[in-house]
């Protein structure tokens, strides 16, 4: 298959595929006697992993390891270890990301229920202190 044909249907551009080739996610492959490259069948799957794997937010390096390196090279040990640690590393960064959520609405709270007799800068400085007293107790 070409690689214009390879592109519309993983729906990527001719440089990314190319680029994939070059980084060794994908087979080099050998080129007609025209100078068009000749992609076997299965390289529109080990596309669609690689994506979906970038979308997962694996690196291009993690995509590398988990990748087989021909079709009867599949290593379902390796890749059950590095899903599952990116699946861990997922966990943690939800984790932050639900208290850096929880410091953001605690401060718009806090903002939009200011009293009146309170100045901004006052009320900022009052926010500050019960961020920080909210951040010792949850160290504790």
């Amino acid at each position: 298959m070409k690689i214009g044909e390879l592109a519309k249907i993983s729906g990527l551009a001719t440089s990314r595929i190319r680029f994939y080739e070059a980084s060794g996610l994908i087979k080099s492959v050998a080129r007609k006697a025209n100078g068009y490259r000749d992609y076997a069948p299965e390289t529109e799957w080990i596309l669609q992993i690689i994506t979906g794997a970038q979308a997962a937010g694996f690196s291009l390096d993690e995509v590398r390891q988990l990748l087989p390196t021909g079709a009867d090279d599949w290593r379902p040990e390796e890749m059950l270890v590095g899903l599952k640690r990116k699946v861990a590393e997922i966990e943690v960064l939800q984790q932050r990301l639900a208290h850096n959520k929880a410091q953001l609405l605690q401060v718009i709270e806090g903002i939009e229920s200011k009293p009146e007799n309170v100045g901004c800068a006052d009320n900022a400085q009052l926010l500050l202190k019960r961020m920080r007293k909210a951040a010792v107790e949850s160290s504790r």
